[in-house]
């Protein structure tokens, strides 16, 4: 009998009806003004994971790189940071597969067996079970992915030697989409939460790999990742970066967000407008 991951945060971080959510994710993506040039479907995309309400602009400046990857990507290794329950290393689900309202998407068997060696991946359904930072991912990915396997890994206390490791053995080829689960700074005034992103995003442009969980949230995959594509060559873009303040919330206390997608042979530069990297 397979195990199954249900939905845990549909309804509040994004609808619960599945037509509603389809149109909603449509509108999301349709909403995205194009950056030219592109470059082929990205390797990597780093996204934010707040309620669409908040961040799915944003959000959706990243998935609407996938628009040459369905029929590609096969395999989407997914990584965000625990919010509940605390782990050592790196978390598998312990599941077949992860639900949303549209639908189930199986766990890639075939990846959990090659990170059965890694002292560091543990399996965890706890850490799992009311985890938002991946399951807000799915739904943009169902919608531009189609049929696609998943490897879910919430990163607890790691070194990024040890994440990074994990990466390199899932690298894959063309199959394979890596997206990390990130938001940027919590609670500061709209002013001065923009100042700590701008240099942040700069720090995430030059590939440093000391980025700090006051900065982002998901400091510990994301630093993990960029060193496996630093090492590699990856080029990297910005794509898009606000707050909440910008969205739906107050200016008092915001949250910020970006997104960013990384390529492999090509050249992509960070984006930038103007004086700023915010707001683009």
């Amino acid at each position: 009998m397979s195990q199954l991951r249900p939905a845990a945060v549909a309804g509040m971080f994004y609808p619960r009806d599945a037509r509603e959510l389809q149109r909603e994710v449509a509108e999301l993506i349709d909403g995205v003004e194009n950056l030219a040039p592109r470059f082929g479907h990205p390797k990597a995309l780093i996204v934010p994971h707040a309620g669409y309400i908040y961040s799915g602009p944003v959000a959706a400046r990243a998935y609407d790189e996938l628009g040459a990857a369905r029929g590609i990507v096969k395999r989407v290794v997914l990584l965000g940071p625990v919010h509940r329950v605390p782990v050592r290393g790196l978390a598998l689900p312990g599941v077949d597969a992860f639900e949303t309202p549209l639908g189930r998407v199986p766990v890639d068997a075939e990846a959990v067996r090659m990170l059965a060696p890694f002292r560091q991946v543990a399996t965890s359904p706890a850490a799992h079970a009311a985890e938002h930072s991946l399951e807000v991912q799915l739904p943009f990915l169902q919608k531009m992915l189609g049929e696609f396997t998943l490897v879910p890994l919430v990163v607890g206390e790691a070194r990024p030697p040890e994440v990074r490791d994990v990466i390199e053995r899932l690298w894959g080829g063309s199959e394979t989409l890596f997206v990390i689960s990130t938001d940027l700074s919590h609670y500061h005034p709209y002013e001065e939460a923009r100042a700590i992103d701008q240099a942040t995003l700069a720090r995430i442009a030059a590939f440093d790999t000391d980025i700090n969980h006051e900065e982002a949230c998901g400091a510990t995959p994301l630093n993990g990742f960029l060193a496996a594509a630093r090492a590699r060559g990856l080029s990297i873009r910005l794509l898009g970066a606000n707050n909440s303040g910008d969205t739906a919330g107050g200016k008092d206390r915001v949250v910020g967000y970006s997104a960013f997608a990384l390529y492999e042979g090509a050249r992509a530069p960070l984006h930038e407008t103007g004086e700023t990297l915010l707001g683009i």
